[in-house]
């Protein structure tokens, strides 16, 4: 049962403006507070309550129900900005917003899916997902007028934090995937994420136990495995990739401002370099207008992708599977581009702020830390393959929830 609606007040039809102010003052906070946050390793309840209040988790809800209404290139922009402050953050973000988005375009009851984006902004929900597609795990049996789901899920992002998951699991040999709270009885979230980054990412095992579904918790009816699904349900995988992008970027930006800081502070000038200040060294100052150029470039090309496939979404149910392959190419390009950006500069950085900025106390090696740990999610160089498909040989990615 997640904890992290322990304390919430809606913050109901915030601004775009004010929406931006409130995730820059939050990455601020989490920013001051990074090397204790990852020393600590917790799960991020008091953070996760702040973005509630701030009305965050509501941007990309329609204002009617007393959302943001931000389209996706604002909102993949608002992952960015928190993952400067800490990359777990920008990352659970991110993925709230797809998974809390994903009902409105797989569910083919309308009026369901905005009954529960309206319980969605007025409560607060923060949505996860056990639907990790290389750890199947879940079988779903039927049990009087309803299902009983069980088994294990590897990896769950936010298990512990999540009050509503999108999961899918076996049924009569077919694939069903629903909508569930995470406060009914049989959800079990284990602290067992141990991993070198993203420590913040809640990222444990989940076990379901004679966990109760009930049919109007199914999101449309069971398909054969491997089965495409409808084209406006497949969104999920280029903006999930985006989100992806985003707060490895967000993270390689919060990086480098660190160290900018660090070198303004604390570094000294090397002996020979004939300049009183570092950041009048030559070569410091070339590394750091490299490392600018080098983000803003694929923050530029993030935010192009964005907007190709925010374009591709709005067609709706009339999108068709060319214009979807052809966003999606857009946001793997932007993917490969980011995960080479992102771990080139987290891990030179160094370069700029010297020996004593090793120390343990600092932990600026936690930037790299966690773009080394989540770029490892799919194998970039299979990004890379689709692009080469799409440009050389003009065939879309297939879809899938990797692509």
């Amino acid at each position: 049962m997640s904890q992290s609606n322990v304390i919430h007040v809606a913050a109901r039809g915030a601004t775009r403006a004010e929406l931006f102010a409130r995730a820059e003052e939050i990455s601020a906070d989490l920013a001051s507070r990074g090397a204790e946050l990852d020393r600590d390793g917790r799960p991020p309840l008091s953070e996760i309550v702040k973005l509630k209040n701030a009305g965050l988790l509501n941007a990309l809800h329609a204002p009617a129900i007393g959302g943001g209404g931000l389209d996706w290139v604002d909102g993949l922009r608002l992952v960015r900005i928190l993952a400067r402050g800490e990359s777990s953050i920008g990352q659970l973000l991110g993925y709230h917003f797809v998974n809390s988005q994903y009902i409105y375009w797989a569910l083919e009851d309308a009026a369901r899916a905005n009954a529960l984006g309206t319980e969605t902004v007025a409560k607060g929900l923060y949505w996860g997902a056990a639907v990790n597609p290389r750890d199947p795990g879940l079988t779903l049996t039927r049990r009087g007028n309803g299902y009983v789901l069980n088994g294990r899920k590897s990896f769950s992002t936010a298990a512990r934090i999540s009050d509503y998951i999108n999961a899918n699991a076996t049924l009569d040999g077919k694939v069903a995937s629903f909508a569930v709270p995470t406060d009914r009885p049989g959800y079990i979230a284990n602290d067992d994420w141990d991993n070198i980054g993203q420590r913040l990412s809640d990222s444990g095992s989940v076990e379901f136990r004679d966990f109760p579904v009930y049919e109007e918790d199914l999101i449309g009816a069971p398909a054969e495995e491997g089965a495409a699904p409808p084209v406006l349900a497949s969104f999920n995988t280029p903006l999930i990739q985006l989100v992806f992008v985003n707060f490895y970027l967000g993270t390689a930006e919060g990086a480098l401002a660190q160290a900018v800081d660090y070198v303004r502070t604390t570094t000294r000038p090397w002996v020979t370099s004939g300049v009183a200040r570092a950041q009048d060294d030559p070569y410091i100052l070339e590394r750091v207008g490299e490392f600018t150029a080098s983000v803003k470039a694929a923050a530029a090309l993030a935010d192009q992708a964005a907007g190709a496939v925010q374009d591709a979404l709005s067609r709706g149910a009339d999108v068709t599977a060319r214009e979807r392959g052809e966003a999606a190419a857009e946001a793997y390009a932007a993917k490969v581009h980011a995960t080479n950006v992102s771990l080139d500069i987290t891990s030179r950085v160094f370069e700029l702020t010297g020996a004593r900025s090793t120390a343990e106390s600092y932990r600026f090696d936690r930037y790299w830390r966690n773009v080394r740990t989540h770029t490892l999610h799919d194998p970039v160089f299979y990004k890379a393959k689709e692009v080469g498909e799409f440009v050389l040989n003009d065939k879309i990615p297939e879809v899938s929830l990797y692509s």
